[in-house]
Formats: C-alpha cells, sequence, structure tokens
C-alpha cells in the first residue's frame, strides 16, 4: 500500500526554523510531482510549495525567500525548509504526491496524514 509519512512538525517560536520531511513507501513505480500543502483553522488547503520530478520548483508568494522545497528522488522523499517563520505559518501541513504504482499505470495524487507547525509570537 502507497504511503506519504510527513515528520519535522512542532512548536517555534517566531523567526525560528522547522524542517518538515515526507517519505514516500510502498510499491511504488514512478513519481512526478511532490508537494507542501497546509491548512489553517478555519481556511481552506493552499499550495505552499511543489517541485517537479525534474526539481523545478513554485512557491506561494507567502513563502517566497523564507521557505525551500527540495526532494532525494532516491529515497522517495521532499523536504520544506521553513526558515523566518511567522504566526501566520501557523497550520497542519500536508505533503502531497503524484504517483503511478505500476508500468503503465496513471499517476494519481496521494496524500500525507499532515504534521502540525506552530508558530508562537
Amino acid at each position: 500500500q502507497v504511503q506519504l509519512v510527513e515528520s519535522g512538525g512542532g512548536l517555534v517560536q517566531a523567526g525560528g526554523s522547522l524542517r518538515l520531511s515526507c517519505a514516500a513507501s510502498g510499491r511504488i513505480f514512478s513519481i512526478n510531482a511532490m508537494g507542501w500543502y497546509r491548512q489553517a483553522p478555519g481556511k481552506q488547503r493552499e499550495l505552499v510549495a511543489d517541485i517537479s520530478s525534474g526539481g523545478t520548483t513554485n512557491y506561494a508568494d507567502s513563502v517566497k525567500g523564507r521557505f525551500t522545497i527540495s526532494r532525494d528522488n532516491a529515497k522517495n522523499t521532499v523536504y520544506l525548509q521553513m526558515n523566518s517563520l511567522k504566526p501566520e505559518d501557523t497550520a497542519v501541513y500536508y505533503c502531497n504526491a503524484d504517483m503511478a504504482e505500476y508500468f503503465l499505470s496513471s499517476y494519481r495524487p496521494y496524500w500525507g496524514r499532515g504534521t502540525q507547525v506552530t508558530v508562537s509570537s
């Protein structure tokens, strides 16, 4: 069974840093784009950053210059380095990946269960 497992969330003071990791495991033939989304209480889930299989990155305007997404294809893992954290970054962060389980199967999106990031002022 294919799954994504996030780690690295926690409580940090404003201005601090955290590094999130998300590892894909199970029967995986190929992974296309990987990314991070977040959802704050009472708000819709939003894209934070994503990265293509070739390494092209995309960031939400609110995190540009502060967050860096990267991936290790050999480990089927995506990372999110978060610096200069602000209270408004507080949310549950979800990992997402477009994966194909078998040769010639379609890519479909998978989600992790989320990890809480709380930034205190």
